[in-house]
């Protein structure tokens, strides 16, 4: 294991930059997703307008992150031309970046700094709004869930860069 970590982490410095392509948040647990064109991260809180804020200081889940190549793989996988993303209640959708190749790393989005935590697994929510088989289209596709270690503004466009260990 400790091979492929260095193997990878090797290779990771050559990751090209990604793209903030969708941004959401949900007022109150259970609500519709509310899409955003910007919004401020929180150190150590999460994102202004979302209702998992200050709820549990320092989690590793104050946001949540995902890939337009996932969506498109979990679409594919449930037969359907394409999903929107406030369907899959994340926060952040970014194009052109291996998120696979990311978690346990520090990445800027616009202003903030997020460090990516633990892999963003499905739900059975997912099952009541793509419907049956959601679930395991999602597996090893949901994103990742991350803490803000320093605030500032993420805006649609901005670049998602890896930040050096």
């Amino acid at each position: 294991m400790k091979a492929t970590g260095r193997l990878l982490s090797r290779y990771t410095t050559q990751l090209a930059p990604g793209r903030v392509e969708w941004i959401g948040v949900r007022p109150k647990r259970r609500e519709a997703v509310c899409a955003l064109e910007s919004v401020e991260a929180l150190e150590g809180l999460g994102l202004t307008g979302d209702h998992r804020i200050g709820k549990t200081p320092g989690s590793a889940r104050q946001l949540t992150i995902i890939s337009t190549e996932f969506i498109a793989q979990i679409a594919h996988f449930m037969a359907k031309e394409c999903i929107d993303p406030a369907l899959l209640r994340r926060n952040i959708v970014i194009s052109g970046m291996n998120l696979n190749v990311v978690r346990h790393q520090r990445l800027q989005i616009g202003e903030a700094i997020i460090e990516t935590t633990a892999w963003c697994h499905p739900c059975s929510r997912m099952e009541e709004v793509l419907g049956s088989g959601a679930i395991a289209a999602m597996m090893g596709h949901g994103g990742l869930c991350a803490k803000i270690v320093n605030s500032g503004r993420i805006q649609l466009g901005d670049s998602v860069t890896l930040l050096p260990v």
